[in-house]
């Protein structure tokens, strides 16, 4: 029962991080970016959150975790961000896993698929390369529904 119990208590937590990061993702949208937001978590508090701001930024790189992690490790003062969660709506691309694997990021939580550039199983399998000398705990599908809603409604007001 108490195993029960912890694992309601670590559901609630992926659900309040995630909604913080369409709460990001939402800020981003309106300011005219892709809606993808991250927030990173240690020690269960939030330590960074950001949206995508490749467009503001001028920069390819400016992705919504890139500029999480990079915030992250300002605060903690170590680019090793060990014991940390991150969380982001969208499966993460290729660059932002590679990221994670530099950070030795211990989980990643995220929301939808990217059927078009994920790299966490959609498209490549980067994190579960069996080189790596690191290994990031995945858990997918946490307010799918809404972060799939929040890129289809910001591209469908595009076309």
């Amino acid at each position: 029962m108490l195993f029960w119990l912890f694992m309601l208590e670590d559901t609630a937590s992926d659900l309040e991080f995630m909604a913080a990061a369409l709460a990001e993702a939402h800020q981003a949208a309106q300011r005219g970016e892709v809606p993808v937001g991250a927030v990173l978590v240690f020690e269960n508090r939030v330590i960074a959150r950001a949206g995508n701001r490749t467009i503001a930024e001028c920069d390819p790189t400016a992705h919504a975790e890139i500029v999480a992690l990079r915030a992250a490790a300002k605060i903690l003062k170590n680019y090793r961000l060990l014991g940390s969660i991150l969380y982001v709506t969208i499966e993460p691309c290729a660059m932002c896993c590679g990221a994670m694997i530099q950070a030795r990021i211990a989980r990643l939580v995220y929301g939808a698929d990217d059927t078009k550039g994920g790299a966490v199983r959609s498209c490549f399998s980067v994190l579960d390369h069996p080189q790596l000398n690191h290994r990031v705990e995945v858990t997918s599908g946490v307010l799918a529904d809404e972060s799939a809603a929040a890129l289809k409604t910001f591209f469908s007001a595009r076309r």
